[in-house]
C-alpha cells in the first residue's frame, strides 16, 4: 500500500481485517479464551444474515430473501450458540449491545422479539437501560417492528438510505422509492427512538455536487442525531463488481463530495467524529464515549459475527459470493451444539499487533490517540512503536505530535489505515482467496 495512490484503498473498520483470519487448529475453548480477559464491560453483537435484497455495493455476509424455515432454524441455532457462549463466559457483564447484519428488522415482529430474548439470555438480564443500536432498511422499518425496538429499549436506529434520489439508488444497486424512504423515516421518528442515524453514499454513478447536496439537505430535514457518509467502493463478487466500472476521475469526485459534506454538515451544527461519522453537536454522547474496540471485549453471536479479546479475534468462516454465503450458512445451521464451545476461525494478535491495532483504531477517530492512555497500557509511546507516523506528520496529514490526523489526513483515512497495516497482516490478507 502507498500513500501516493488512491485515497480510497479500503475501509478499515476493524483490525486485522477478516480476510487475515485463518482456521484455528486446535480450536481453542471459549472458556479458556475468555478466562483471563476483563469481562465487566463487554459489548454484545448479534448478527442476522438476512436482507430483503442484496445491494449492488454490499460485500457483507448476508443472504437475500431466505426461505422462512431457514430463518426459524437460524434463530433456534442462535439460541443454542448463545447458551454455550454464556456458559463459557461465566461471570460477565455487558454494557452495550448492537444488532446488525444483514438487516435485523428483516425478521417479523415476533421473530425480532425472539432475537431480543436470545440477547437478554446471553447478557443474563434485560438490555433495557443499555445503549442498544439496531440496523434497519426502508422496506423493513415498519410500525410493528419499530414497536418491538421501542419496547426493548433500543436507543439508536440506523437506516441505510444511501441516496434520496431514486435514480441514484438504482445506480448503486439498491432499487427503492423515495416514498418508501420517507415512510420509514416517519415511522422511526414516531417510534421515539432517541438516536436516528442515516447512512448516505457518495461517488455513485451520475451523482453531482447538486444531487449530493440534495441528499444531504433532505437528510437534515429529519434532524438525525447522526449521519454516516460512505464513499462508494466497487468490490469483487458484488453486484456492482460484476459490471464494467472505469472512471478516471472517480477519486477526485469522491474527495470533492466528501469535502462538500464536511462543510455543509459543519455549518448545520454537526461535529465530525471520523471520516464517516457526524454527530449533531447538541446531542450528548450517550453514557460515555462510543464503544471502542481498542479496549473493550466484544462477544459476537451468529454466523457472520466476530468476537474480540485482547489477543484473539475470532468468528466463523467468511464469504461474499452468494453460493459461498449459503454454504457457510448451511454449515453453521448443521453444527452440533458443542461446536459453539470453541473459537473456529481467527487471528492471534501478538504484542506488536495489539499496539498497532490500538493505534490505528484511535488515529482514525477525530479525537486521535490519547498518548497517556497508550503509555499506561503498553509502557511505551505510539510514535516510537509506529515510526511510520513521522511520514504522516511530514505530509501534513497528522499533527506535529503524531496524536491526531489533520483535516487533510482524516479525508484520507481509507489510505492511511491500509498503509498502517502490518506486513504479517497484509500478507495474510493477500493470500486469502476471495469467494
Amino acid at each position: 500500500m502507498t500513500l501516493d495512490g488512491s485515497p480510497y484503498q479500503g475501509y478499515l473498520y476493524a483490525y486485522p481485517h477478516k480476510t487475515a483470519y485463518r482456521p484455528l487448529r486446535p480450536r481453542p475453548a471459549l472458556r479458556e479464551v475468555w478466562a483471563a480477559q476483563p469481562r465487566d464491560a463487554l459489548f454484545l453483537y448479534l448478527h442476522l444474515p438476512f436482507c430483503e435484497m442484496r445491494c449492488g455495493f454490499c460485500n457483507l455476509f448476508t443472504r437475500a430473501n431466505p426461505p422462512a424455515e431457514q430463518v426459524s432454524a437460524y434463530l433456534r441455532q442462535l439460541r443454542r450458540q448463545a447458551g454455550r457462549v454464556r456458559d463459557a463466559l461465566g461471570d460477565a457483564r455487558f454494557v452495550r449491545a448492537a444488532f446488525g447484519g444483514g438487516t435485523p428488522t428483516y425478521l417479523e415482529a415476533g421473530e425480532l422479539a425472539e432475537l431480543f430474548d436470545i440477547a437478554e439470555e446471553t447478557a443474563g438480564g434485560p438490555l433495557a437501560g443499555l445503549p442498544i443500536s439496531v440496523e434497519t432498511s426502508p422496506a423493513t422499518a415498519t410500525g410493528d417492528r419499530l414497536a418491538v425496538l421501542a419496547e426493548r429499549g433500543v436507543t439508536r436506529v440506523s437506516i441505510g438510505v444511501q441516496s434520496f434520489l431514486d435514480a441514484e439508488s438504482r445506480a448503486a444497486g439498491r432499487p427503492q422509492r423515495r416514498a418508501e424512504v420517507d415512510r420509514a423515516l416517519t415511522a422511526i421518528r414516531d417510534s421515539g427512538a432517541p438516536v436516528l442515524n442515516i447512512d448516505l453514499i457518495y461517488g455513485i454513478d451520475g451523482q453531482t455536487a447538486e444531487t449530493w447536496r440534495t441528499s444531504l439537505e433532505t437528510a437534515l430535514t429529519w434532524r438525525p442525531e447522526e449521519l454516516y457518509l460512505y464513499p462508494l467502493y466497487v468490490r469483487p463478487l458484488t453486484g456492482l463488481g460484476r459490471r464494467a466500472h472505469s472512471r478516471a476521475d472517480w477519486d477526485a469526485e469522491r474527495l470533492a463530495r466528501y469535502t462538500e459534506a464536511v462543510e455543509l454538515l459543519g455549518a448545520a451544527g454537526y461535529r465530525q467524529e471520523s471520516m464517516r461519522q457526524f454527530r449533531r453537536a447538541d446531542v450528548p454522547t450517550p453514557d460515555g464515549p462510543d464503544y471502542c474496540c481498542q479496549d473493550d471485549g466484544m462477544v459476537g453471536l451468529g454466523c457472520g459475527a466476530r468476537s474480540y479479546t485482547g489477543s484473539l479475534h475470532y468468528s466463523f468462516d467468511y464469504a461474499v459470493a452468494v453460493p459461498e454465503v449459503r454454504a457457510v450458512l448451511d454449515d453453521y445451521l448443521a453444527r452440533p451444539e458443542e461446536d459453539f464451545d470453541h473459537a473456529e476461525v481467527g487471528y492471534h494478535l501478538d504484542a506488536a499487533e495489539q499496539r498497532r491495532r490500538w493505534l490505528i483504531q484511535s488515529l482514525l477517530r477525530a479525537e486521535g490517540v490519547d498518548p497517556v492512555a497508550y503509555r499506561k497500557r503498553f509502557g511505551s509511546t505510539h510514535t516510537d512503536d509506529v515510526p511510520e507516523l513521522a511520514e504522516l506528520v511530514r505530509r501534513g496529514w497528522a499533527t506535529d505530535d503524531g496524536n491526531r490526523l489533520t483535516a487533510a489526513g482524516l479525508a484520507r483515512s481509507d489510505a492511511i489505515g491500509s498503509w498502517l497495516v502490518s506486513a504479517p497482516v497484509r500478507r495474510a490478507m493477500a493470500e486469502y482467496a476471495l469467494r
